[in-house]
């Protein structure tokens, strides 16, 4: 499946009475609640002796998408731009490859 395609996809089941900005901040609220839930399985494996629970991990990674894939509609962008966009960034950080130095010290303009 392309990037392009699971967007078009994944946002059939949007709520359609939400307008642009409803859209948009139900999409980042959506992110976060959604990263706590995949850190929280993450922490019980490393805290609380549990196994790591990979198939409901990669529910919570699929929930984290949609909700991507959302933001990106409410800011009319196809997904696969936001997400090459974020290459071209990470082979201009990291040319050679992560490094910890440029890490830390980041160019101007480097966000």
């Amino acid at each position: 499946m392309r990037v392009n395609e699971y967007q078009e996809l994944a946002m059939t089941t949007l709520n359609k009475e939400l307008s642009k900005k409803d859209v948009l901040i139900n999409s980042v609220m959506g992110l976060c609640g959604e990263s706590g839930e995949a850190i929280d399985i993450v922490k019980k494996w490393m805290a609380q002796g549990h196994e790591l629970d990979k198939e409901h991990l990669a529910k919570e990674l699929g929930d984290i998408a949609w909700y991507l894939a959302e933001a990106a509609t409410a800011l009319d962008i196809p997904l696969e731009d936001i997400l090459q966009a974020n290459i071209d960034k990470l082979k201009q950080r990291y040319p050679e490859g992560f490094e910890t130095k440029r890490s830390q010290i980041r160019l101007k303009g480097d966000i």
